[in-house]
């Protein structure tokens, strides 16, 4: 959830309460799946007559057309159901056809704001009479699935805050969202329903019911606040507890520009460079010093304050502290010997480092082999490019930095891991792995889109 200073959402569509009883949500769910479940049956009975190859190619396009439509519906629901999906699209590629992939990719917070008369009942609902303690404006700075942003202002001291407001409703109809998103998954024909699909809506069911827990992500804001408050790179907003509740997160206001804005790539590069540097030393930090990482890769959950005179530095802005996730030091063990092991380009070690971990363990040599190899690849910025001859020549500068935005590093790693599955028993990794990986996929997007060059020695040397 951004805390930006882009134009306010006014020229939304503004509604005035959300579908979050559970029998309105099944009408519109069940309507849904009335329609896929109808176009499916009259798709089949067309096709009947269509030799193999004629079918297949329908049959794609039918999947890509009902993916779409139910992308479509989902997206006219706020709360959990849009959040399901978009978790879905995020940690669910091997699981999910392609076609619903990219569907539910579409999926974005940037829908209709619940109007003001709804949302300062919820806030007096919440705050009582503390709420005559601020001046909130009215229109939002930032919607959401689960909530929306207001600028305010403590009229005491003229302390500038803002409120995230969780949609009223939402928490409690987390556990009925998910089981209608499995039976419209279900009725669609669009998705298998395996064990490992229900493992992921078990792992969908916990993160949210952690992301709707503002109490908790006070207290993970306030560790990270604590961590960084003396390293000038980062600012992480201050939280005010007189006005947060468990549904309800009060922090201070932080300006910035988003990731993507002209201004940012029009500064000069080795700004771009120590922005990038400062966002991926915070990765490093979250997998191997702290063992907790903000699992979503979305670029909303960063702003850059930009220096406005030489005496000052770049300041990375981080929001949005609800999707952490946890390792054991196990987990953090494993993960540590394969960037060593990366660093050195050695495969033997690579090997040697996934021992000990059930995922690795049930595997035959040929398919450790062959992940090793993959991991490899996937840690080439992080490798010593004096001992890795597979970095590509315009992958590095003059001095010998990793060049991202020359790498095509995840569509070389796409090509690689879906040949590496074909060959072997694939079984769906677990999911820190997948948690990491998306991690580092949003930080290569991220170092890509600043064009940054990243000094292997600098990065991962603190940590062997």
């Amino acid at each position: 959830m951004a805390n930006d200073t882009s134009r306010p959402t006014d020229h939304k569509q503004s509604i005035d309460n959300l579908k979050t009883s559970g029998f309105e949500r099944r009408m519109s769910i069940a309507k849904t799946s009335l329609n896929i479940g109808r176009r499916w049956a009259g798709n089949s009975v067309s096709g009947m007559f269509l030799n193999k190859e004629a079918r297949t190619a329908r049959n794609q396009v039918f999947m890509e057309t009902q993916a779409n439509y139910l992308a479509s519906e989902l997206g006219k629901l706020k709360g959990s159901v849009v959040k399901i999906g978009q978790m879905l699209a995020i940690y669910g590629e091997h699981i999910l056809p392609p076609e619903v992939t990219r569907a539910l990719q579409m999926l974005n917070d940037d829908t209709a704001t619940l109007s003001w008369p709804t949302i300062e009942k919820t806030l007096r609902d919440l705050l009582g009479n503390d709420l005559n303690e601020l001046d909130v404006n009215p229109v939002p700075i930032g919607t959401a699935s689960l909530a929306q942003v207001h600028r305010a202002t403590v009229i005491e001291t003229g302390e500038e805050v803002v409120l995230k407001v969780q949609y009223p409703g939402v928490a409690e109809a987390i556990n009925s969202d998910l089981g209608l998103f499995k039976q419209l998954l279900k009725v669609s024909n669009i998705v298998p329903q395996t064990r490992a699909l229900d493992a992921w809506f078990e792992e969908i069911r916990d993160l949210l019911h952690h992301e709707v827990d503002y109490e908790a992500e006070a207290a993970t804001t306030e560790r990270f606040y604590e961590r960084l408050k003396d390293d000038p790179r980062y600012i992480v907003p201050k939280i005010n507890r007189t006005y947060s509740r468990k549904r309800l997160l009060c922090m201070s206001y932080e300006p910035g520009v988003p990731v993507t804005s002209e201004a940012l790539q029009a500064l000069p590069h080795e700004r771009r460079n120590a922005i990038g540097l400062a966002a991926i030393e915070i990765m490093m930090k979250e997998i191997f010093v702290w063992g907790e990482m903000q699992t979503d890769p979305n670029f909303g959950n960063y702003l850059i304050r930009e220096a406005s005179d030489e005496n000052e530095i770049d300041k990375l802005v981080l929001l949005d502290f609800g999707a952490i996730r946890e390792f054991d030091n196990h987990l953090l063990t494993i993960a540590h010997g394969l960037l060593k092991a990366g660093y050195h380009h050695d495969h033997r070690s690579m090997v040697a480092a996934m021992v000990g971990y059930d995922f690795f363990d049930t595997m035959s040599e040929k398919v450790r082999s062959d992940i090793a190899s993959l991991f490899l690849l996937a840690t080439e910025p992080f490798s010593d490019p004096t001992v890795n001859p597979g970095i590509p020549a315009d992958c590095l500068d003059q001095d010998n930095r990793y060049i991202w935005a020359n790498s095509k590093l995840h569509s070389r790693l796409s090509s690689e891991a879906s040949q590496a599955m074909q060959s072997f028993e694939f079984n769906l990794p677990p999911k820190e792995f997948m948690f990491i990986s998306r991690k580092f996929i949003g930080a290569y997007t991220f170092l890509t889109v600043l064009d940054v060059h990243t000094d292997s020695d600098y990065l991962v040397k603190p940590y062997l």
